[in-house]
């Protein structure tokens, strides 16, 4: 069995674009003698309706007064080439005690602006990438080739010495150095390679309009929102839901939001034109973590091996001791299978977890968090589960739908160009500009001639709102991201 496609959940009724002007009451029936028997307040079926609370949880919000916000983060303390060949390409044999070596292109090294890391007098580990050999060795000498891919010499410690094929491929890495007693001191020294980042704020607006004659016209349904909005008069429910939804919107752009690719249509858009409409966009937190965060994709986690998988990638990372992990509703519950099976009787009852199911206690299913090598907390994200957002997408791989995102809690340090100085931030935090003469944060303010404004001849009020802001996602390889 299972639940049926129909009737299934509602997406309508919802906001629209209405000419209230127009719209006056014309079914008054007073020689009906009966009067209707009617529930006037609004009832709340779908509860609280804003998905907005993530960046709260996680995140701050800071004042910036630029159109850019860039930081530092630091990059690895130890250097290690994985993509180290034999000069020409040929093979080894009969054993050498003494072979040069050449570093060909690969991440964080290119020939043609890069030298090697590597120093005459410095121990060295080499393995064959096939895994057949590896060998401790000392670099005799190091060739720095303008333009081109520089070689490093060995000789190795052990006696047998050192065979290859012609395609073989080695990994090495730095672990000391080794001189004789009187010798000079190392030759050459290594500068700091710290990465950049930058990300550039959007610009949010939103408006609600209704005339005068409109805002005087009682209702006959007491209108409810979930900021606590109360009344006979139907604007105040609009207004209140148009305040609502661009809370929500002030996080969810900062979660989707994207950079506008050259020659897209996007980026095509005059910055003077009619509509005022954007042309650059942001780099919000799932587009972040997808392009230099971690990304599981092809289903969810469901085993310990699974998640073995996780843990050792971030140990390849920052390490970070604590993560909370957000997730939709499906992967919660494949979260809560997985621990519930680690239980002797996880398959033939229901004994599991750090409480006592008896009798007359409520039987809680439920896990909130484990350890395996790091904590992981569990926490339900409305977002990717609310049916007029992300919940409900075909996860389908490459169709765009997030199961999860797994987060580190606390905070790092990194360099602020705009404060000149190492901070602490916290590894999601949204900046907006402001300055002492303009906050733009969360401004909001009425235009019109009507409920209280003053500001034109026009028999209407209408309530303006605003925001510029984008999110720094910090140490985004750190993040997981967990895609359909």
């Amino acid at each position: 069995m299972a639940i049926q496609a129909t009737p299934g959940f509602q997406l309508f009724p919802n906001a629209e674009q209405v000419a209230l002007q127009s719209n006056y009451i014309t079914n008054f029936d007073f020689l009906n003698q009966y009067l209707p028997d009617t529930f006037e307040k609004e009832f709340e079926r779908y509860g609280n309706r804003t998905i907005s609370s993530f960046l709260r949880m996680v995140g701050a919000e800071m004042p910036s007064m630029s159109d850019q916000i860039s930081w530092a983060e630091q990059g690895r303390l130890h250097t290690k080439y994985t993509n180290i060949a034999i000069p020409g390409g040929g093979a080894v044999a009969p054993a050498v005690d003494t072979q040069q070596f050449i570093v060909n292109a690969q991440a964080g090294y290119v020939p043609a602006t890069t030298d090697i890391a590597i120093r005459k007098g410095q121990t060295v580990f080499i393995q064959n990438n096939n895994g057949s050999s590896s060998h401790k060795a000392i670099v005799s000498n190091v060739t720095l080739n303008a333009g081109a891919a520089d070689t490093f010499t060995v000789k190795f410690y052990d006696a047998a010495g050192f065979t290859c094929g012609a395609a073989d491929t080695f990994t090495v890495f730095i672990y000391g150095s080794e001189f004789v007693k009187g010798a000079q001191g190392m030759q050459g020294s290594l500068e700091a390679d710290d990465l950049f980042f930058n990300n550039s704020p959007i610009i949010l607006k939103d408006t609600y309009t209704v005339s005068g004659s409109d805002m005087a016209q009682i209702g006959w349904v007491e209108v409810t929102t979930e900021d606590g909005a109360s009344g006979y008069l139907w604007y105040l429910k609009s207004e209140h839901e148009t305040r609502l939804r661009f809370d929500d919107y002030l996080e969810t752009a900062m979660i989707e939001a994207v950079p506008a690719d050259p020659g897209s249509g996007v980026a095509g858009i005059a910055t003077t034109n009619a509509d005022g409409i954007g042309n650059k966009g942001s780099e919000g937190i799932f587009y972040t973590i997808n392009q230099r965060g971690n990304v599981w994709a092809g289903g969810n986690p469901v085993a310990l091996a699974d998640w073995d998988t996780v843990i050792s990638r971030l140990d390849k990372q920052g390490a970070i001791e604590e993560n909370v992990v957000f997730v939709n509703r499906d992967f919660g519950f494949d979260i809560d299978d997985m621990l519930a099976a680690q239980n002797s009787y996880g398959v033939g009852g229901t004994s599991y977890g750090l409480f006592d199911n008896d009798e007359e206690m409520a039987l809680n299913l439920g896990f909130t968090g484990f350890r395996r090598g790091y904590d992981f907390y569990k926490s339900d994200w409305k977002y990717l589960n609310d049916p007029t957002m992300r919940g409900g997408l075909s996860a389908v791989a490459g169709g765009g739908a997030v199961n999860g995102l797994l987060v580190p809690a606390g905070s790092t340090t990194v360099y602020d160009q705009i404060l000149g100085k190492n901070a602490k931030r916290p590894f999601l935090h949204v900046r907006y500009r402001a300055s002492q003469a303009e906050d733009r944060r969360y401004k909001t303010w009425i235009t019109g001639s009507a409920g209280g404004a003053s500001a034109s001849d026009i028999d209407k009020m209408q309530v303006n709102f605003l925001s510029e802001r984008c999110v720094c996602t910090l140490g985004a390889n750190n993040f997981v991201i967990f895609n359909a």
